[in-house]
C-alpha cells in the first residue's frame, strides 16, 4: 500500500471512530486486528497501541529515529520538508466528518510549527554530532 492509500486508509479509520463507537471500542482493544481487516499489511509480530485524545490530553508520539539521513534528507528536515521522514498525521480536516471543532486549522498549525522548530533543532544536533 502506497503513503498516500496509507493515509486515506487512516483518514477513513479516524472518521468511522468518530461514528462508530464500537469500531472504536475494537480498535482501542485489538488495533492489529482492526488495521489487518482494514486492509493494512503488518509485520508479523509489530505491536501497536492506539491511544485516544481528550480535550484535556494531547498525545504526541516520537517517532523511531531514522537509521541515517543524507544532508539533503537532514535539510529537508529543517526546511518543514518532514513527511517523508516521520509517520503522517492524520489530518483533522477529514471530509465528511460533521461537528470538527473550528480551531482544527490552529491545532494543525501550531502541531506543524511545532514540528519545524523540533526538526531545526534535530537537524542542529545531529550536524554537530556528524
Amino acid at each position: 500500500m502506497d503513503q498516500d492509500n496509507m493515509n486515506q486508509k487512516m483518514h477513513q479509520i479516524l472518521a468511522r471512530c468518530w461514528t462508530d463507537a464500537a469500531f472504536k471500542a475494537q480498535l482501542l482493544a485489538d488495533p492489529v486486528a482492526v488495521l489487518t481487516a482494514q486492509g493494512f499489511d503488518l509485520p508479523e509480530g509489530l505491536q501497536i497501541r492506539v491511544l485516544e485524545d481528550s480535550p484535556e490530553l494531547m498525545h504526541w508520539v516520537i517517532p523511531t529515529r531514522p537509521s541515517e539521513l543524507s544532508d539533503a534528507a537532514l535539510d529537508a528536515v529543517a526546511g518543514g520538508q518532514f513527511e517523508g521522514l516521520i509517520p503522517a498525521m492524520p489530518s483533522l480536516t477529514s471530509p465528511g466528518v460533521p461537528g470538527l471543532p473550528p480551531i482544527r486549522d490552529r491545532l494543525e498549525n501550531l502541531v506543524a510549527a511545532e514540528v519545524r522548530k523540533q526538526n531545526a533543532q534535530l537537524l542542529s544536533s545531529l550536524r554537530r554530532i556528524s
